[in-house]
């Protein structure tokens, strides 16, 4: 049992984590939209970049158990459709929501995952769903439908293909979570990490290498990238491990809400976007539906483990 004090710490450094994936989306739409930065190029960096740094500090913390991934073809096979299938998906279709809608209504998209989970686990595994699940759909359902509509049912407030791009980043959030779950028992999350994000790097920029075409590099580029690099991936990631160490995962996972409430706050603040009350209303019932899903699961979990005890 661990002590409410620890918990507390837990629980403030993962909503310190939450927050700064929400910093990073807005920075995210900032590049996209007002430094004329092509994609395929920025991908191509951030992932790089980021994978470099990660492999580095797990290299300093690991030593030569950072490449344990590849002792099996199996393991190794795990890792590839993580960085594809679920990395560079994600990381693509994100950022395509955001260049097209906002960081608001992209982020809200991708906090969907869960239900995606779920809902995979019903119709592909044939899984039988909770009466939480059920409710949690449609609250989730509703959520989204205010979010992007803003009340009125005639028109979405952001175009077709933002939404489009917004969803896939939600499947693919779904992916990256379930796709390194076999290698993420042997080896550190930050050693998968690091890799998944270091393979999507060198994909992308066998696409597209980041000497070519390269933008008009400023200081605020610069600085823009280095804070989706740092901020976005690095930093929340390492307090997340670090929150780990003193409260429950489900208590951590509360505070991932703080992700959409971040960015959509931020988007007001720095970038100007307008929303109004029935936005905010289908935000925050986006978040409950997802606490009401993982809560109801949690629960099941913890009454199976109690009958096998017996």
């Amino acid at each position: 049992m661990k002590s409410s004090s620890k918990v507390m710490k837990g629980i403030f450094w993962s909503a310190v984590a939450s927050a700064t994936w929400g910093i990073s989306g807005t920075t995210i739409q900032f590049i996209s939209q007002n430094q004329h930065i092509p994609t395929d190029w920025f991908l191509s960096t951030r992932t790089l970049g980021s994978g470099t740094i990660l492999l580095i500090i797990s290299f300093i913390l690991y030593g030569k158990k950072t490449f344990n991934v590849f002792s099996t073809w199996k393991s190794f096979g795990h890792l590839f459709a993580y960085a594809t299938l679920g990395l560079m998906a994600n990381l693509l279709t994100f950022y395509l929501a955001i260049q097209s809608g906002n960081a608001s209504a992209a982020t809200i998209l991708q906090y969907l995952s869960p239900l995606f989970i779920v809902l995979g686990g019903i119709f592909i595994k044939h899984q039988r769903p909770l009466s939480t699940d059920l409710i949690a759909f449609i609250i989730s359902l509703l959520g989204v439908l205010l979010a992007i509509t803003k009340g009125d049912l005639t028109q979405m407030s952001i175009p077709m293909n933002s939404f489009l791009w917004g969803l896939g980043s939600g499947i693919t959030a779904a992916f990256y979570v379930v796709l390194p779950r076999p290698i993420a028992q042997d080896n550190p999350p930050l050693v998968v990490l690091g890799w998944g994000t270091f393979i999507a790097g060198v994909l992308f920029n066998i696409y597209h290498p980041v000497w070519i075409n390269t933008p008009h590099i400023t200081s605020t580029v610069v600085l823009s990238i280095s804070t989706v690099i740092l901020v976005g991936t690095i930093i929340p990631f390492g307090l997340l491990l670090y929150s780990s160490r003193f409260a429950p995962s489900d208590v951590i996972s509360i505070m991932d809400a703080l992700q959409p409430v971040t960015t959509s706050i931020l988007s007001v603040i720095f970038l100007g976007l307008e929303m109004n009350w029935v936005e905010i209303v289908g935000i925050i019932l986006v978040i409950v539906a997802i606490y009401i899903l993982q809560r109801g699961r949690r629960n099941m979990e913890k009454i199976n483990y109690r009958e096998d005890e017996f």
